[in-house]
């Protein structure tokens, strides 16, 4: 019995940190379940056009707000549009915008975060107050203010919610590197004679990608739902192209007399985004080192 007790925490220690981290994920169940609910997001957004079971723009004048049924599983739009083929192709919008805007982001948040702890000084200061005076200002009233300046578009849209998030990289990717600059590992590359950019992408941003790819799954749910509300207020997808934001502003004109058009996208949007977080917060305890301490 001793043998045994002794051996399995040692060969638990022994394993990789990908793997000790994939163990720490599965183990946290609703982790599991935001993951399933976000791979079948996906699924249906990627086979969109063969499961869809009608055109989403193809108007009917015959099936103008009809209720759910055999035949419309939710219901139609005041087109006569179906309802769920529309939802269907709308998460292609909600989801490609997350998960761009959030690249976009990240592809201009750290580059700058690593220049600024790594040159320190006047550089720094100067990266430092403009990404607080953006982090100052509420993250969907930026958002909206650069989309209108833009115009209305799906892509302007994504480019706003790129801009917008990139200073809470910024930030995260800036501590990451003043914490690695002192390090014996980064002193030593520099003393080799790396050139600040090798020492920033071989040597200090491989040790900061857990924390970027946690606050990257969070930002991809606050940016589906910073996208609904610009389509909502018609600066994202722009109409008859599906989206889950484009399709509550039609249906807040029918909340009394078709609800089913304002249920289904909202559902839609409550549950992607609950799964994003639930993954961010699996992601958060697994990649965190100090796990196995506790």
């Amino acid at each position: 019995m001793s043998t045994t007790t002794v051996t399995a925490p040692a060969l638990e220690k022994g394993q990789s940190p990908a793997r000790r981290a994939l163990r720490r994920f599965l183990r946290h169940k609703l982790a599991v379940a935001g993951l399933v609910v976000v791979l079948a997001f996906i699924l249906i957004a990627i086979l969109a056009p063969w499961i869809a079971p009608y055109d989403p723009i193809a108007t009917s004048w015959s099936r103008i707000r009809k209720p759910p049924s055999e035949l419309h599983w939710f219901g139609t739009d005041e087109n006569g549009r179906d309802v769920l083929s529309r939802l269907i192709w709308g998460a292609r919008a909600s989801l490609m915008a997350g998960v761009i805007s959030v690249m976009g982001a990240v592809a201009i948040g750290v580059p700058i975060g690593l220049l600024a702890g790594l040159a320190g000084g006047w550089v720094d200061a100067t990266i430092s107050r403009i990404a607080d005076a953006m982090l100052s200002v509420p993250f969907l009233i930026l958002a909206i203010a650069l989309a209108a300046f833009l115009g209305p578009a799906l892509e302007n849209a994504m480019i706003a919610i790129a801009i917008t998030a990139s200073p809470i990289f910024v930030r995260l990717s800036r501590g990451m590197a003043l914490d690695a600059k002192s390090t014996d590992w980064v002193e030593a590359a520099r003393s080799l004679g790396n050139p600040p950019w090798r020492t920033a992408f071989v040597h200090v941003l491989p040790n900061i990608i857990p924390p970027l790819l946690v606050q990257s799954t969070l930002a991809i749910a606050e940016a589906i739902i910073a996208e609904a509300s610009l389509s909502f207020l018609g600066l994202g997808q722009q109409p008859p192209a599906p989206s889950w934001g484009s399709m509550l502003n039609s249906a807040q004109r029918f909340l009394d007399s078709a609800p089913w058009l304002a249920i289904a996208p909202g559902a839609a949007i409550f549950l992607v985004v609950l799964a994003f977080n639930l993954v961010g917060d699996g992601l958060r305890d697994a990649l965190d080192p100090r796990a196995d301490r506790r």
